[in-house]
């Protein structure tokens, strides 16, 4: 059975406009302005999900959807870096900063690395979203998930090199759709959902 999974990216918030590691703040004005112009526009599903962080859970709720929090589609652990921005990061940490960007099995900041996290959501999404889970029902998985969640999905779904993770974009409320099952993956890649949203200071790495 072909198994249809909705990504959408949470709206604007403080952290996001500031460029910092881990986005878990709540919506802020706009952002919640944006969700419920968005609202009428998010798919219907059998099975709605979202990351646990304040952030998605917030935009889910202003989504007007009743989603029940997924541990598996928790934001990158970026470790003692977060809640700092990524300037000040890369003036104190040039090395590691580096290294976190060169290197997919790397974890300068004590949290998890760039492929631990391709792996841990890539196996939500052949497990999951695959035929004998939760949407199987009517074949559809929604769930609202941090960008850099969404990303490494793409980059699982499509089997690139861990390293595409860095050329991928993801904008607030934009819905990300993979189709197919468990080693077979299509991609339509982002629609908004909403009116652009002013953008973030630097790309979206939380």
């Amino acid at each position: 059975m072909t198994v249809r999974v909705m990504l959408v990216s949470p709206s604007m918030n403080a952290a996001l406009r500031e460029a910092r590691f881990d986005g878990d703040a709540p919506l802020d004005r706009a952002g919640e302005r944006s969700a419920r112009a968005a609202a009428a526009a998010v798919p219907r599903s059998g099975t709605v999900l979202s990351g646990p962080s304040t952030w998605c859970l917030g935009t889910a709720a202003t989504l007007g959807l009743s989603a029940r929090a997924e541990p598996a589609l928790t934001g990158w652990d970026l470790g003692r870096w977060s809640g700092r921005r990524l300037d000040e990061v890369g003036a104190a940490e040039p090395a590691a900063v580096a290294a976190w960007i060169g290197d997919p099995s790397a974890a300068p900041h004590g949290g998890e690395s760039l492929r631990a996290l391709v792996e841990r959501v890539g196996g939500w999404l052949d497990g999951t979203g695959g035929v004998d889970g939760p949407g199987a029902g009517d074949g559809s998985v929604l769930a609202v998930a941090e960008p850099a969640v969404v990303r490494a999905a793409v980059v699982h779904a499509l089997a690139l090199p861990v390293e595409a993770f860095w050329r991928l974009d993801v904008a607030p409320l934009v819905l990300t759709e993979l189709s197919g099952r468990s080693g077979r993956w299509n991609v339509r890649l982002g629609r908004p959902l909403a009116a652009p949203q002013e953008s973030p200071a630097a790309p979206q790495d939380s």
